[in-house]
């Protein structure tokens, strides 16, 4: 069984417990202004190798370095044959962890302390959802906004603040290199935590069309995100992914 935070241990515990405690709007939109400016250059398998370095506080399930999950899902992908740009988002959807990298302990962007970088994500600037994982938590939340907040009905998921963590930052750094990946790729990056929208009945209200369309492919890609996880070590074939790096411009890019 996955995501079983309840029975987890008390590190995970922790580190959502410091999640909902900080991650108010204020702090969201002071770390993109902060950390969303491209500013080191990298070669794509060197960035991949410097997540290496990063094990994920907020995970229940497995206990490897970041690389190993986005191989998995990203080789089940291959191997079932489904669209290369979904495939590519498989091999990079975590890859915004390396935000370790200029990060520091006071934002939770460190390896020692990861609430701003791992763990479900949920929208900022309203109520807290229900759906949260861990609900009891929402309490220790400082922003106190009524269910609407900030935002209209209808007004697009692209148009609500997300709490700050790795899908965020790699969905906006993503925007700044100009890559050619699909709507939809970007649409699962910066989405595919936020488990209260595409897996619960949460947020419907800031729904418009083009967030209904993409949400069906946030919803399939979470399958793959969930249920290949393994505590085993995954092998790949860098030339077969070079050539997919290369059609989405992926090669190099600005973190």
């Amino acid at each position: 069984m996955f995501r079983q935070y309840h029975d987890c241990n008390e590190h995970v515990k922790e580190t959502y417990r410091k999640i909902r405690t900080f991650q108010t709007l204020e702090h969201s939109q002071n770390m993109v202004k902060k950390y969303c400016n491209p500013e080191i250059k990298l070669e794509f398998w060197d960035a991949m190798e410097k997540t290496n370095k990063f094990i994920d506080s907020s995970d229940p399930d497995i206990n490897l370095p970041n690389t190993q999950h986005m191989y998995q899902v990203a080789e089940k992908m291959r191997k079932l044959g489904l669209p290369d740009w979904l495939q590519v988002v498989g091999l990079i959807h975590d890859l915004g962890k390396i935000i370790y990298l200029k990060g520091c302990d006071e934002d939770g962007t460190s390896i020692k302390e990861q609430w701003s970088i791992v763990g479900d994500t949920f929208l900022v600037g309203c109520e807290l959802s229900p759906e949260n994982i861990l609900p009891e938590l929402n309490k220790l939340n400082p922003d106190k906004y009524n269910r609407m907040g900030l935002y209209k009905e209808k007004c697009g998921m692209m148009n609500v603040t997300c709490s700050f963590g790795h899908d965020e930052y790699l969905y906006q750094i993503l925007k700044k290199n100009n890559t050619n990946l699909p709507e939809a790729a970007l649409y699962i990056i910066r989405f595919h935590s936020l488990y209260p929208w595409h897996s619960g009945r949460d947020y419907t209200r800031f729904e418009n069309k083009i967030d209904k369309k993409h949400k069906v492919w946030v919803k399939y890609f979470q399958g793959f995100d969930l249920y290949t996880k393994e505590n085993t070590i995954c092998e790949i074939n860098k030339d077969y992914w070079d050539l997919l790096l290369d059609k989405f411009g992926l090669c190099e890019l600005m973190f």
